[in-house]
C-alpha cells in the first residue's frame, strides 16, 4: 500500500452544498430558500413560534420537578466488583473501600458515594465499606461470609 492509494470508503464522505453559486449550480439565486418570506430572510427566529397563538409547549402543564440537593452516587454492580477481583485488580482480602475502588480505576469519581446494587454473579468473601447498598447486595455478601457496611455521604465526599 502506499500513500497515494489511501482513500475513504464509498459514500463515506458527502460534498457539501455550496449555495448562491449561479444558475448552472442549481442552488444558485436563492440559495434553496424559495421566494420572500422569513424563513428566506438571515436571522430567523421561529423555534417554537405559532403566529402569535399560544405555544405548544405554553399550553400543556408543567409536571414534575428536579430536586436540586439531590444526591448523585457512582453505582457498583457486585457482578462487576467479582471481575475485578478474578483479574487481581482488586484484594479481596483486605478492606474494600470507597478510595480502593476508584484507585483500581472500577469507579471513575465517587460524587455523593458509591453505592452497590446486587447485578450479576458474586462469590468472594469480602469486607465493604461504601456510603450505600441495596438491600439484596447486603443479603448477598453477607451470605458468603462476607461483611458490607453503609455509611453516610460526608460533606467532604458531598463537596467534591
Amino acid at each position: 500500500m502506499k500513500l497515494h492509494e489511501l482513500h475513504d470508503n464509498d459514500g463515506a464522505t458527502k460534498k457539501r452544498k455550496r449555495v448562491g453559486r449561479g444558475p448552472g449550480s442549481g442552488t444558485g439565486k436563492t440559495g434553496g430558500r424559495g421566494i420572500k418570506g422569513q424563513k428566506s430572510r438571515s436571522g430567523v427566529s421561529i423555534g417554537g413560534y405559532e403566529g402569535g397563538q399560544m405555544p405548544l409547549y405554553q399550553r400543556l402543564p408543567k409536571r414534575g420537578f428536579t430536586k436540586p440537593n439531590r444526591k448523585a452516587f457512582a453505582v457498583l454492580n457486585l457482578g462487576i466488583l467479582q471481575k475485578f477481583i478474578d483479574a487481581g485488580k482488586i484484594d479481596a482480602k483486605a478492606p474494600i473501600t470507597e478510595d480502593v475502588l476508584v484507585a483500581s480505576g472500577l469507579v471513575r469519581r465517587k460524587l455523593d458515594g458509591v453505592r452497590i446494587l446486587a447485578k450479576g454473579d458474586f462469590s468472594a468473601k469480602v469486607t465493604l465499606n461504601v456510603t450505600g447498598a441495596s438491600a439484596q447486595a447486603i443479603e448477598a455478601v453477607e451470605k458468603l461470609g462476607g461483611a458490607l457496611t453503609v455509611s453516610a455521604p460526608t460533606k467532604a465526599a458531598a463537596a467534591e
